[in-house]
């Protein structure tokens, strides 16, 4: 059980009545022969640009994946798009409260090759079939003061998330201290402003020590980014953080779908 957002029981249960009511398409997917599996929920316009959402990768940051069955249930996600939505990608963590999967494993940096674990094995395989136009990935940090983002792909959609969360009074993280924390990236190789890290995903790719969920589908998709949200913040902004992300960076991606369409995948 996690601290808050409730046990993953009650995260599957809710995710399966919103495909008993009809909003959505619920499959799992099997991640080994003995192992768990992974929910993979689709819904939207399936000639829209297609939008895969990712929560739950580390056990114990629970907001992004109880921020996405909000979104759902709420109805707040614009169905002008296609979506592939992985509820929780590390359940077995999720229910520990660990950072890693049973197994001991950091999943978010197992999605080299054809995965290095078996919920990353599952996830790749199944996205196989999809050139996604935006990948959002929903995380939390311990040592952040406010919100940031890594954004791979260019547009900007990150400036217009920051922007989003300023116009509600969120705090954003303006990552002088945190910068220093979050991972082996430096000023050299990024570009780094209040709430926003661009960098390049082969480069980080090769410092971090394995290739991460966004940093492997930023590969094809045309853009990605993490959020990230601040850990010791209350559980209610954690969570309203990412429901007031997500919408944004869609936002921004159906405005440049608009103006480039031929582009899209």
């Amino acid at each position: 059980m996690t601290a808050t957002g409730g046990t993953y029981r009650e995260l599957v249960k809710r995710w399966r009545r919103l495909h008993d009511g009809g909003t959505l398409t619920l499959r799992e997917i099997p991640c080994a022969p003995s192992g768990p599996t992974l929910l993979c929920a689709e819904m939207g316009d399936p000639s829209g640009p297609a939008v895969a959402i990712a929560a739950g990768m580390h056990g114990d940051e629970p907001a992004g994946a109880w921020a996405l069955l909000q979104l759902a249930e709420s109805h707040a996600l614009d169905l002008q798009c296609s979506y592939r939505l992985w509820p929780c990608t590390n359940p077995t963590g999720y229910e520990a409260g660990t950072r890693e999967s049973i197994e001991g494993l950091d999943v978010n940096r197992t999605f080299g090759g054809a995965g290095g674990s078996p919920e990353a094995a599952a996830v790749l395989e199944t996205n196989r079939d999809t050139a996604f136009a935006l990948s959002l990935d929903l995380h939390e940090d311990c040592d952040a003061t406010g919100f940031y983002c890594y954004e791979y792909g260019g547009a900007q959609l990150g400036r217009r998330v920051i922007a989003a969360l300023e116009a509600r009074g969120f705090p954003i993280d303006p990552l002088e201290i945190t910068f220093g924390l979050a991972g082996p990236l430096d000023g050299a190789r990024c570009r780094r402003e209040r709430g926003r890290i661009v960098a390049d995903a082969l480069e980080e790719a090769a410092l971090i020590g394995g290739l991460s969920y966004t940093l492997a589908i930023a590969r094809s998709a045309r853009y990605a980014l993490t959020f990230e949200t601040p850990s010791p913040a209350a559980w209610r902004l954690r969570v309203a953080m990412h429901r007031t992300a997500v919408p944004a960076a869609i936002a921004r991606l159906l405005e440049e779908s608009a103006k480039t369409p031929s582009k899209a995948p």
